[in-house]
C-alpha cells in the first residue's frame, strides 16, 4: 500500500510493491494518490519493470551521456566542461541514478543560486535533465526523470543591449583595426570578427571555427557545417561582410579564416573594452554577443520574418523575438 507524506506545501507519495521502490513529489494529495494507484496498478498487471539490480550510478550516466549522445550535439564541447564540473560539484555523483532524488537537485540548485546567475543554474538544470532523460528513453535505467520535479528559478529579462554605429567603430580603432592596413594581430582578429558579427548575426565561436573552403564570396555566403543547436546553416553576406572577409590573410598551410585561439580573441576583446571604458563608460557594459541583437534588429528591416529566422539560426520565431530589440522610435519611423 502506498505512504503519503506531508512536506512543507506539497506531498511525497512512496509505492513499495512487487520488488519496485519508487517516490515521487505533489502539489496536493489528490495528486499523489493518481499516481500512486496508477504506479501500483501497473505493477500489478506487470507492466512496470523492477530496475532494483540497474547498479549505474549518476557519474556512469555522465559518460554514457558524453560517449552516446553528446557528440551528435552543437554544445560537445560545453557539455563536456559542464560534466567534468559536475563531477567535482555534485555531492550525489556517486550515488546510484535511480536513488537520486528531486529534493538533492533542488538543494544543490540553491547552492548555485548563491554563486551564480539563474540563467547559468538553468543551463545547468537543462543538461542534467537530458542525461537523466537519455538513462529513461535510451538506456532504459530509471523510470522517471528526477529534475523534471524541480522548480526552475525565473530567468531574468533578455538583455536589450544594441550597438550603435560610433560604439562598433571605437572598439574596432581600439582594437587596431583601420580600413587599409593590414590584418595580422589577434586584436586586429577580432575587430574584424566583431564588425561580421554585426553584419551578419553570427556568434563570437561561428565566426572564429570558419574556414576558408566554406566561405563563397563570390556567392556571398558562408556555410557553417554545425551550429549550436546542431545544425548546419548557410549565412548570407552583405557586401560590407564580403569586404571584412576580403581584408583577412590568407595564410599558407592553413585553412581557418581566423588563425587565432578563441578564448584569446574573446580576451583581447574585453580587455580592450575594459580599456575603452575609462574614457567612455557607456561601453563598460558592452557584451561582444550584443552585435547578434544588433544585426538581427538591423536584418529585420530587410529580410522576411522566416528569411531572417533562418540567416540567424533559430527554428522559432520566439527564440527570434530575444533578439529583436527595435525601439518604438525606430518602428514609428518606418511608419511613414
Amino acid at each position: 500500500m502506498a505512504a503519503y507524506r506531508k512536506r512543507g506545501g506539497t506531498w511525497r507519495a512512496e509505492v513499495a510493491k512487487g520488488g519496485i521502490r519508487e517516490s515521487k513529489t505533489f502539489d496536493t494529495k489528490a495528486e499523489a494518490v493518481a499516481w500512486a494507484t496508477r504506479l501500483e496498478a501497473e505493477i500489478a498487471a506487470g507492466s512496470r519493470r523492477s530496475y532494483t539490480k540497474v547498479q549505474k550510478t549518476l557519474g556512469d550516466a555522465f559518460d554514457e551521456y558524453l560517449d552516446k549522445i553528446s557528440p551528435s550535439k552543437g554544445k560537445h564541447r560545453w557539455n563536456e566542461t559542464r560534466l567534468k564540473f559536475f563531477r567535482s560539484e555534485l555531492e550525489f555523483v556517486g550515488s546510484l541514478v535511480r536513488k537520486v532524488t528531486p529534493e538533492e537537485i533542488a538543494a544543490w540548485r540553491d547552492k548555485r543560486l548563491k554563486k551564480v546567475k539563474t540563467s547559468t543554474v538553468n543551463r545547468d538544470l537543462n543538461l542534467l535533465s537530458a542525461v537523466f532523460q537519455a538513462a529513461q528513453d535510451e538506456w532504459k535505467w530509471i523510470h522517471e526523470n528526477p529534475v523534471r520535479e524541480v522548480k526552475r528559478p525565473e530567468d531574468p529579462s533578455p538583455r536589450k543591449r544594441r550597438v550603435s554605429d560610433e560604439e562598433a567603430k571605437v572598439m574596432a580603432a581600439a582594437l587596431g583595426f583601420t580600413e587599409e592596413g593590414e590584418i595580422a594581430t589577434t586584436q586586429q582578429y577580432a575587430a574584424v570578427a566583431f564588425l561580421i558579427a554585426i553584419e551578419t548575426g553570427m556568434r563570437q565561436g561561428e565566426i572564429v571555427r570558419l574556414t576558408w573552403p566554406n566561405v563563397h564570396l563570390a556567392s556571398r555566403y558562408v556555410h557553417l557545417p554545425k551550429t549550436k543547436n546542431g545544425d548546419a546553416r548557410d549565412v548570407p553576406l552583405s557586401t560590407r561582410a564580403v569586404e571584412l572577409f576580403e581584408r583577412l590573410p590568407k595564410v599558407k598551410d592553413e585553412d581557418r579564416c581566423f588563425p587565432v585561439v578563441q578564448g584569446s580573441l574573446d580576451a583581447k576583446w574585453r580587455n580592450t573594452r575594459a580599456e575603452v571604458a575609462k574614457k567612455r563608460p557607456e561601453i563598460a557594459d558592452l557584451h561582444f554577443h550584443d552585435s547578434r541583437h544588433e544585426a538581427t534588429t538591423r536584418l529585420s528591416r530587410k529580410l522576411h520574418v522566416l528569411a531572417l529566422a533562418r540567416m540567424i539560426g533559430h527554428r522559432d520565431i520566439q527564440s527570434l523575438m530575444i533578439y529583436y530589440d527595435e525601439t518604438a522610435a525606430e518602428l514609428a519611423a518606418r511608419l511613414d
